[in-house]
């Protein structure tokens, strides 16, 4: 009865909030940054996964600067509806979060790497919240792609919700799932944060805890790449530039 009544909203608040720029992405589209198509095929020695860390202007920008990385992109997944538009992933009726999909080289970056930027840059104990964005589109999420990439995550959070409780935190809310799919967001979403006019906006609180190690985990960033991440600066990732770290 209650997926029925949430079918039935969503197609109401399709009617009320179709607008010109909800336009899924059907053409090729560049990334502003890496000047590459988006929605391109991967490579033998590339991976995708979907990280939720609160708004996704902020947390593309965390991801994209990483070495290594090949392409981001901001979208919906976790939820019901099909081919979501922004207004109704904000309604909270469509059962999506917002994420960032990472598409990263092997030869270049590991998970573990993904994985420290992504349970450090955000709180993953607030459940439905991140900051002062409330609702459950704004929720911690990690959504997999295959098994190897989902036993890494499990581990990780192990690991990860022990340094939260040694320094007083509670229990960790992210959801971690295998094989969900995802939805592009809107074109004006894309890397918003590097383009003319965008409002500087990221609603991540992240903990300070930082993340150490976990079973199975193959680090490649050498340290000097995480001080380009400062935790302890209020808005980190804004106050930092739009281009890649450069590894050496």
């Amino acid at each position: 009865m209650i997926k029925n009544l949430r079918e039935y909203l969503s197609k109401i608040f399709n009617k009320l909030y179709l607008i010109n720029n909800s336009i899924k992405i059907k053409k090729e589209v560049l990334h502003t940054i890496f000047k590459n198509d988006l929605s391109a095929e991967l490579k033998a020695n590339e991976q995708e996964i979907l990280f939720g860390c609160g708004c996704f202007w902020g947390a593309e920008k965390g991801f994209w600067r990483l070495p290594g990385i090949i392409s981001t992109a901001v979208g919906y997944a976790g939820g019901d509806k099909e081919n979501p538009t922004y207004r109704e992933v904000c309604t909270g009726l469509s059962g999506h979060t917002e994420v960032v999909r990472v598409v990263w080289n092997n030869n270049e970056i590991d998970i573990s790497d993904l994985l420290k930027l992504f349970w450090e840059c955000h709180d993953p104990t607030q459940g439905n919240r991140q900051g002062n964005d409330i609702g459950s589109q704004y929720r911690s999420a990690i959504y997999t792609t295959n098994k190897n990439q989902l036993n890494k995550v499990i581990e990780s959070k192990k690991s990860y919700q022990k340094e939260l409780q040694n320094n007083g935190f509670g229990e960790i809310t992210t959801e971690i799932t295998n094989d969900v799919k995802f939805y592009f967001a809107e074109e004006y979403h894309q890397q918003y944060l590097a383009k003319p006019g965008s409002r500087p906006y990221c609603s991540a609180m992240p903990t300070k805890v930082i993340f150490k190690n976990f079973k199975g985990a193959n680090f490649k960033l050498n340290e000097k790449i995480w001080s380009y991440y400062n935790w302890d600066i209020s808005h980190c990732i804004l106050r930092g530039e739009n281009t890649p770290i450069k590894s050496n």
